[in-house]
């Protein structure tokens, strides 16, 4: 992890005392943008810094010229250079090359050449956020207008290999509030933030540890013990991500900028839906805004509606990974929401007095306070049992998200039989 090196201590010690001591706004956004090359620059190479500088320049300039033709290609150059970087052998070998191998190999060593060994430093979101700028600027958004807002924004380093997910609305007036005034309150509360992050990142990697002790025993223990194993599992991938997403924060505070928050505890969800509005809350949005909604979202009748659902989710997955495991995770989760999803229109159509006790499995919150004591009661169980199995699902999919199939299969069978 970047932010746990040495080095990075060192980058931090020297910027922060230069971004404070910066006498006017516009030498803040010099220091920051700066910081953010040589962060890229040190950590990626020459292999990252050129093409991230490539895509940056050419949507910069592609949302100057604010032509819509021009913005699709660029979405399209960098759609294809997050393919080419992260998923090569994927393409190449898991799909084309399972049906026809000779071809698989030969388009895999095609593309090999035209590929660095070295995947560029936080493609993944970097891409996300300059197709998002592209694609609101095709739907009438102005651009940005300074080339040094512009990439303070593509190559802000606190988010630049882990997220949030950030949206240039949203961030561009941010940035000019911290580089106007940062305050020792935003210090405090970014140090405060940052050290959370540091301490919930300590915790997962004793869970880590503890996992990959305890993994090569999982077939051999209770069903009891396979369950503390998987709840180990969740709270490890849960502390690990968002510790990073609090240190991320944290240090974008320390600068006086606000990016959005990205996880909002998930492990109390009731519902899948739920669960991925607390959950990596930045990449679920971007997910609704440009995949599922752009193919249909709920407009064109049920099939549709799921079939949009799952390609999303299997998409989301892949972005996780190059690996089959991950894209059945994410068409795991996708079944998850649009059951969860018929069940909340189905309680939606019930009588008053069923919907109350159906509101958990809707998600819909309800005033309980005014209800007599036995309604409550009613409810808080059916919120119980609906956040027990929500638990279960997402705990289960966890297996699918760190193992290969078969092996995930297997352990989660184990969970429900000795």
């Amino acid at each position: 992890m970047i932010f746990l090196g040495y080095e990075f201590v060192w980058f931090a010690i020297i910027f922060f005392p230069i971004y404070y001591l910066a006498l006017r706004p516009e030498l803040r956004l010099i220091a920051l943008v700066v910081s953010g090359i040589v962060f890229q620059f040190y950590y990626g190479g020459w292999t990252s810094v050129a093409p991230v500088s490539v895509l940056a320049i050419a949507t910069f300039l592609a949302g100057r010229a604010y032509s819509p033709r021009l913005m699709a290609g660029t979405i399209v150059l960098c759609a294809t250079a997050l393919a080419l970087y992260k998923y090569t052998s994927f393409l190449t070998t898991d799909i084309i090359g399972v049906a026809l191998p000779e071809l698989g190999a030969a388009l895999g060593r095609y593309m090999q050449a035209f590929r660095p060994a070295m995947i560029p430093l936080g493609i993944s979101f970097f891409t996300f956020e300059l197709v998002h700028y592209l694609t609101d600027l095709r739907h009438g958004s102005q651009p940005i207008r300074r080339v040094g807002e512009f990439l303070a924004f593509a190559l802000f380093w606190p988010t630049m290999v882990s997220g949030p997910i950030k949206r240039y609305q949203q961030f561009v007036p941010a940035l000019h509030s911290g580089l106007a005034s940062p305050s020792a309150t935003d210090a405090m509360i970014g140090l405060i933030r940052v050290a959370i992050g540091f301490a919930k990142k300590w915790a997962a990697d004793n869970l880590t540890g503890w996992i990959e002790y305890m993994e090569p025993q999982y077939a051999g223990q209770s069903v009891g013990w396979r369950w503390i194993f998987l709840t180990a599992l969740a709270f490890r991938i849960l502390l690990d991500f968002s510790g990073y997403s609090d240190m991320a924060i944290g240090f974008a505070r320390m600068m006086g900028i606000v990016v959005p928050e990205n996880f909002n505890w998930p492990y109390i969800a009731r519902t899948p839906i739920e669960f991925w509005q607390r959950w990596h809350i930045s990449l679920s949005l971007w997910i609704r805004d440009y995949i599922y909604i752009p193919l249909g979202g709920n407009r064109f009748g049920v099939p549709r509606r799921i079939t949009n659902a799952l390609t999303a989710m299997a998409l989301c997955g892949l972005w996780h990974g190059p690996s089959w495991n991950f894209v059945v995770w994410g068409l795991y989760h996708g079944l998850g929401l649009t059951i969860a999803t018929f069940l909340q229109r189905l309680a939606s159509q019930l009588r008053p007095a069923e919907r109350m006790v159906a509101s958990s499995i809707g998600a819909a919150a309800l005033k309980r306070t005014a209800q007599p004591v036995h309604v409550r009661l009613v409810l808080l169980a059916v919120d119980l049992l609906s956040w027990a199995a929500t638990m279960v699902f997402v705990g289960v999919g966890w297996l699918l998200f760190f193992y290969p199939i078969e092996k995930a299969v297997t352990m989660a069978l184990a969970l429900f039989a000795e």
